[in-house]
């Protein structure tokens, strides 16, 4: 078998080349790279793999009989199961090695992290053994904590999310903040959890839960809070749970977890995330006055690239450059409308949401987006421009 270099590989595909003629291992290589390539995207394209280190070395054994080749191929792969599976099935549509007819056979994909898990069981074992001999009292709970350990090893991931085991094949599934709530789930024998990762909502776990009952479980602190409002407005949320003020996800205790859980809420009677600002309202008005405003100021911004925070006096409280907003926007308050010469995303759209400002003023949209209720986005064809 094949040594495998890349320490860091999930699964190893494993598969036996059939040709009608003698090839040697570079032909072989190259018919690997070459009639895949384009089969799946170029984000699935081999070299693209190897080259970020999705992928590792492509192993070859060759060895000829009676005028024919036989090799067996190993393909080591970091990649999540089914990205994974996906390549090795690419390799049964190679027809053609060298100059010769050839069929490519999968065998199995080997999950790697299962031969560590075996080390470290078998491993805690003497350790434990060694801990008893020398007299330690409280064996069980030394036995939960190596269960506790083997169990964070189940940590995966979907679409680079960390993630349970169970998230593809659970009916249900519980959305956190961050890695480690995930790890704490899992130590706690909860395995259909996901992280979203980051203050934006990845467009993976909005698919997710169009598919399956969801609920958001997350920190009880401000920066829960407003992840909690971009879930309910981006995603199809089911349930919330929600911790005590103050409190992690990833530092609960079993009790406190499986508490908050049985407690849920259901959506549709589960009470407003922050009283001083509620998740829907009324949207805000736009008068004529206001649109003659935000159309004359958008039009001075034309080619500026920059953007000007207007207060709700209509005075323009700074003149900033687009890619600085982000950064700058702390500085200041009582922001009613952030008008800018650019087209608005999603992005803009969520930090107009965290800071509580009502109105966006641009020249055109750049994508799709999802605007919340308490929000007016305006465009130069709304405001009687070209």
């Amino acid at each position: 078998m094949a040594k495998l270099a890349q320490n860091f590989a999930k699964y190893l595909i494993h598969a036996r080349l059939r040709a009608k003629g003698v090839v040697e291992k570079p032909d072989v290589i190259g018919a690997i790279f070459g009639q895949t390539e384009g089969l799946l995207g170029i984000d699935m394209d081999l070299r693209e793999l190897q080259r970020t280190g999705r992928v590792g070395r492509i192993e070859v054994d060759v060895k000829n009989d009676k005028g024919r080749s036989y090799a067996e191929i190993y393909i080591p792969s970091s990649m999540d199961a089914s990205e994974t599976s996906l390549i090795a099935a690419s390799m049964e549509t190679i027809d053609k090695v060298g100059p010769c007819d050839a069929e490519i056979e999968v065998s199995k994909v080997e999950d790697v992290r299962a031969q560590k898990r075996k080390y470290v069981i078998e491993r805690a074992k003497e350790i434990l053994r060694g801990m008893l001999d020398e007299g330690m009292p409280d064996a069980q709970h030394i036995s939960e904590m190596i269960r506790e350990s083997v169990r964070s090893w189940e940590i995966s991931s979907y679409h680079g999310l960390p993630c349970g085991p169970g998230i593809l094949d659970a009916e249900e599934i519980i959305i956190v903040e961050g890695r480690a709530d995930v790890v704490n789930l899992l130590k706690n024998g909860i395995k259909n959890v996901i992280a979203i990762e980051g203050s934006k909502i990845p467009e993976a776990v909005i698919e997710l839960t169009k598919q399956k009952t969801t609920t958001a479980f997350l920190d009880g602190d401000r920066g829960g809070d407003l992840d909690m409002k971009k879930l309910l407005l981006l995603a199809d949320i089911d349930f919330v749970a929600r911790v005590d003020p103050g409190k992690e996800v990833e530092e609960l205790t079993k009790k406190e977890i499986y508490k908050a859980l049985r407690e849920k809420t259901p959506l549709t009677a589960a009470p407003a995330v922050d009283a001083d600002e509620p998740v829907a309202e009324e949207k805000a008005g736009i008068n004529d006055d206001m649109k003659n405003a935000f159309g004359a100021l958008l039009v001075e911004l034309t080619g500026s690239r920059a953007a000007c925070l207007v207060d709700r006096n209509m005075r323009i409280l700074a003149k900033i450059p687009l890619s600085e907003i982000s950064y700058i926007i702390d500085d200041y308050s009582d922001v009613l409308a952030i008008v800018f010469d650019g087209k608005i995303n999603q992005d803009i759209i969520e930090l107009s949401l965290q800071k509580n400002i009502p109105y966006l003023v641009a020249t055109d949209y750049k994508e799709n987006i999802t605007v919340p209720e308490t929000m007016t986005v305006l465009t130069q064809k709304d405001l009687g421009g070209n």
